[in-house]
C-alpha cells in the first residue's frame, strides 16, 4: 500500500530554505571564535615578553616592581582564561558540539555550561581583572592621583555591582531549571 504524501506547497519550501539559511547562519560566528584564538596566541606572546623583562631586571627591581610584574602576568592569564572560555563555550553552545578528539582531552567544564552561568564566569573575570588593574594603579604609583583613583574604584565597583546583580537575576530566573525542576 502507498501512501501519497501532500504536494509540498511553495510558501513551505521557501520556509524550509529561511529556516535552513537562519540555522546555517551560527557558522559565521567561527570567525570571531578564531580571531578569539589569534588574539589568545598575542597574549602568550605578551605574557613572555613580560616574563623576560622580569628575569631581565630581577637583581635590578624593587619588590614593588615585581609585584607589578607578577600582578601584570596574573591579569594576562586572566584574560586568557576568559578568552578561552568564552570562545570554547560560545562555539559549543551556539555553533556546534566539540568532539572528542582522541589525542586531546576536553575540560570538565565543556558542556556543562548554559549562557547565563557562562556570563556570570565572564562577570566575575572582569571583576577580578579589575581588582588587579586598580591594584597595579595603588601600588605603582608614589604619589597618587586621588581623582583617578576615585575613576578607576568606581569603575570597579560598578563591575561587582553588575556581577552581583546577573547572579542574583541569574538564580531568581533559572535555578529552577538547573536544579531539574523544569
Amino acid at each position: 500500500m502507498l501512501v501519497r504524501l501532500p504536494p509540498i506547497r511553495p510558501s513551505d519550501k521557501m520556509e524550509r530554505l529561511l529556516e535552513r539559511l537562519v540555522l546555517g547562519s551560527r557558522w559565521l560566528l567561527v570567525p570571531l571564535y578564531l580571531v578569539l584564538v589569534v588574539l589568545l596566541a598575542a597574549f602568550a606572546v605578551k605574557a613572555a615578553v613580560e616574563l623576560v623583562h622580569i628575569f631581565d631586571g630581577l637583581f635590578d627591581s624593587s619588590e614593588s616592581e615585581m609585584v607589578l610584574a607578577a600582578l601584570s602576568l596574573i591579569d594576562l592569564v586572566l584574560i586568557g582564561n576568559l578568552i578561552v572560555m568564552v570562545a570554547l563555550s560560545g562555539y559549543e553552545t551556539f555553533v556546534s558540539r566539540i568532539d572528542q578528539v582522541p589525542e586531546m582531552e576536553k575540560p570538565s567544564w565543556l558542556g556543562k555550561y548554559d549562557p547565563g552561568t557562562i556570563k556570570l564566569k565572564v562577570a566575575a573575570s572582569l571583576v577580578a581583572i579589575s581588582a588587579i588593574h586598580l591594584l597595579k594603579n595603588y601600588l605603582g604609583h608614589e604619589s597618587l592621583d586621588v581623582t583617578r583613583m576615585m575613576m578607576l574604584t568606581g569603575v570597579h565597583l560598578a563591575f561587582v555591582v553588575s556581577a552581583l546583580i546577573l547572579a542574583f537575576v541569574d538564580r531568581i530566573a533559572f535555578s529552577a531549571h538547573r536544579n531539574g525542576q523544569h
